[in-house]
């Protein structure tokens, strides 16, 4: 079979250092980087002038299906946002509507630039043929949680084997699938062991909410003497593979654990301060060697998937919270947006940075905008002032997702009406 080969020219490219030149991609991995390179052996030609070409943006929490909840529960303090509802209307989910949710995510992500995420949530497989269909790359996870209850828990094992079994390492590679705890406070201890075993012996990742509240961090106090890092090294659950989602309370005990143990952390500061949680002291974390990354969480809490505008808010955050505008400073969390978000999956050797011989996930952002002129400096601009309205072209695994605005694998008005009705749907059987 004869390679599919694009070649992007003159360009920006947001590298090791920051240069005007052109990358030719073939099949799913980049070939060449050059000042110049020849267009006549190329299958498909995108002019990048006026654009920035950077690695694929890498979301790293996510509940795909929840864009089906976007808006429906705002201003409102977590346990009433949970308890009366979110978990009322999840309980009402099916495959078929998660799918619809997955697949309006995906429009989402590919046309704010994101080309890889790390999910949790339900009908994870319905999910994955949403993933499949759009093109992007995911790591997939069904969340698990059986508050003490044994049946509960045994159900969630067989489930999330099935997961595993089903689509880990499908759709060309793209989907991934780990092991997914929802968090310390709505999982047992027999779980939480079973989990650390079983991702062991799979080879599979683990992905977790820790210390999202300081509700969840009294409660394991009051459970286990001990804080939520804490208890959880305690049973031997951390390592490396685990992605801990939010930790916006961790003591510094809790953070020399999280270095000592590799575990590597998804901040969600847009999810974190609507339901006022609380910011995560990422700026320390940072200077302790800690692998930081970035996320959105759901649309029913954030409530977009724009990882451009998740690097402003977690940078402004910071500066706020510490008093001092120099710390995570553009570059930083461009990092956490990209490499770090590869760290966070796995994924360095294959993604988050533009290198010969790395996965072809890579995206134009046009600048060419009134908002992002004078043109001077490409990854301030890029984290201070763009959105997601400014992505022009994603290419995926060396396949175009979006060029021009529009995108090629999904049709977005179709995925825009099938929401819509799914959302009354779902609603409807409240």
């Amino acid at each position: 079979m004869e390679s599919e080969t694009i070649l992007i020219k003159n360009t920006t490219i947001i590298a090791n250092e920051i240069k005007k030149g052109s990358i030719l991609l073939e099949d799913d991995r980049i070939s060449s980087i050059e000042e110049n390179l020849s267009t006549k052996d190329a299958d498909t030609v995108i002019d990048g002038e006026g654009k920035v070409l950077i690695p694929g943006l890498v979301n790293t929490h996510t509940h795909l299906s929840m864009t089906l909840l976007r808006g429906l529960a705002d201003d409102l303090v977590l346990d009433t946002w949970l308890n009366d509802h979110i978990w009322p209307t999840e309980a009402n989910l099916d495959g078929g509507l998660c799918y619809v949710g997955a697949k309006l995510a995906c429009a989402e992500m590919i046309k704010s630039g994101t080309t890889t995420f790390n999910d949790m949530y339900f009908y994870m497989d319905h999910v994955a043929q949403a993933v499949d269909e759009s093109g992007i790359r995911g790591n997939i996870t069904h969340g698990m949680l059986d508050q003490g209850d044994e049946e509960k828990r045994k159900a969630e094992y067989k489930e999330s084997l099935r997961i595993i079994d089903k689509c880990h390492n499908t759709a060309d590679g793209r989907i991934k699938v780990s092991l997914g705890p929802h968090a310390p406070y709505t999982c047992s201890t027999e779980l939480l062991s079973w989990v650390r075993k079983k991702a062991s012996q799979l080879g599979v990742r683990i992905h977790i909410h820790v210390s999202e509240t300081e509700f969840e961090v009294k409660n394991i106090i009051d459970t286990y003497d001990a804080r939520p890092f804490e208890y959880l090294d305690n049973i031997d659950f951390l390592d490396q593979d685990v992605l801990a989602a939010h930790t916006v309370w961790p003591s510094d005990n809790e953070m020399d654990i999280i270095k000592e143990r590799g575990v590597n952390i998804s901040h969600n500061p847009v999810s974190n301060m609507k339901l006022a949680s609380g910011i995560s002291p990422v700026a320390k974390m940072l200077d302790k060697g800690i692998n930081v990354s970035l996320g959105t969480d759901g649309a029913a809490s954030n409530n977009n998937m724009d990882m451009l505008e998740e690097m402003k808010i977690a940078a402004l955050g910071q500066k706020v919270n510490t008093f001092d505008p120099t710390v995570l400073k553009a570059d930083d969390v461009f990092k956490m947006a990209t490499i770090g978000g590869a760290t966070a999956l796995g994924l360095s050797d294959e993604l988050g940075t533009i290198e010969v011989g790395k996965k072809a996930d890579l995206v134009l952002v046009n600048m060419k905008a009134p908002h992002l002129a004078p043109y001077r400096h490409p990854i301030s601009h890029l984290v201070y002032a763009a959105n997601g309205g400014d992505v022009d072209t994603v290419i995926c695994n060396g396949q175009i997702l979006m060029q021009g605005r529009k995108l090629l694998t999904l049709d977005e008005k179709v995925v825009l009406g099938e929401a819509e009705e799914a959302a009354r749907d779902l609603l409807s059987r409240r």
